[in-house]
């Protein structure tokens, strides 16, 4: 074994650029620091603890993404090379503040461009198109919040500044659905496409086919707002960052009450089932940020992705994760379907 000595593992598995990682290695020689380091791809990782077991390193901010090959080094020695998936950029100068969504008509991506309360921005909803294009959509929403897609195709945006929810028609224009929902935020449909949105005062709406709202669930306030998903077992699961370090994930049977599905999370956000039942959560565990993935019975939680200023996630009809910080969108091959439902 050379001085660089071997990666055993790599925890978790995947990032975005900036996340944090721990390498656990054997016989890695830091007698010599200003000599050690990470390399992704050949590109330096900042170092920001180690030990012969143990590395700690922030992915670099760079352009490449896709699986990459990590290697220690250590006084110009290196180890063998383990693979790992980094998230490529797919846009930036953005401002999403909820889970993107995929139009599941042609696989396009969007993604809002919110801005702060009240700000009126001439583009606030980004379309990525299954090449990688970004192209400007519409700037009729101020503030674009929650996106989702009802069961036949059509999209719904809420605007946490009006309280609106917004019918998005084909010419791009944007139709008033239901109103006077408060802090409008999340939004998710159900398996008979029935409509339901979070407003982060603490009520959650039942909106029917016209438009018409009515209260549903009761929770605690948020302090950003309600991320909303159903899962396979047609319960709705609700994320809303209180001033808790330790917060849940809340489960709402059909009737309207509300349960802990899991706890123990900081800050959870954005939220997305994949086929097999396991919730992925955009949230701090441990005190590490990113994606934790969550079993079908609530009762263990992993990083599964790492990375800062996560808001947000979806999954492609391709197996495709993308992940959404405050200010970006980043794609991850990881082969995993969601739901069907929005």
């Amino acid at each position: 074994m050379s001085e660089a000595g071997r990666i055993e593992r790599i925890d978790p598995a995947a990032a975005i650029p900036g996340g944090e990682v721990l390498v656990v290695c054997a016989g890695f020689d830091t007698s010599r620091p200003d000599a050690c380091g990470c390399l992704f791809d050949g590109e330096r990782g900042h170092l920001v603890g180690m030990s012969p077991r143990r590395v700690l390193a922030l992915v670099p901010e760079n352009n490449f993404g896709g699986q990459v090959q990590v290697v220690l080094e250590s006084d110009g020695a290196h180890s063998a090379p383990q693979s790992f998936v980094v998230g490529t950029r797919l846009a930036e100068d953005l401002h999403p503040v909820a889970s993107p969504a995929f139009d599941p008509d042609d696989g396009s991506l969007y993604v809002t461009r919110s801005g702060s309360r009240g700000q009126q921005l001439p583009v606030t909803l980004l379309r990525i198109d299954a090449d990688g294009e970004v192209q400007e959509f519409s700037g009729d929403i101020t503030n674009p919040t929650g996106i989702a897609f009802d069961p036949a195709g059509q999209m719904f945006v809420t605007s946490r500044m009006d309280g609106t929810v917004y019918r998005v028609t084909p010419f791009k224009e944007a139709v008033a659905f239901a109103q006077n929902l408060g802090v409008a935020t999340g939004l998710a449909f159900d398996h008979e496409g029935r409509m339901y949105v979070g407003d982060r005062t603490g009520t959650i709406y039942r909106v029917n086919g016209i438009g018409e709202e009515q209260s549903w669930a009761q929770l605690e306030p948020s302090v950003s707002a309600y991320h909303l998903a159903f899962g396979p077992d047609d319960a709705l699961y609700v994320t809303g960052p209180t001033v808790s370090s330790y917060e849940a994930v809340m489960r709402i049977d059909s009737h309207g009450t509300p349960s802990v599905f899991y706890k123990g999370l900081g800050r959870p956000q954005g939220l997305a089932f994949d086929r097999t039942g396991h919730l992925y959560v955009a949230a701090s565990l441990h005190g590490r940020r990113g994606i934790v993935r969550i079993t079908p019975d609530g009762g263990e939680a992993e990083l599964f992705v790492s990375g800062m200023n996560i808001v947000g996630l979806a999954f492609s009809a391709a197996g495709e994760m993308v992940v959404a910080t405050n200010e970006a969108v980043y794609s991850l091959p990881l082969g995993i379907v969601g739901t069907l439902l929005p």
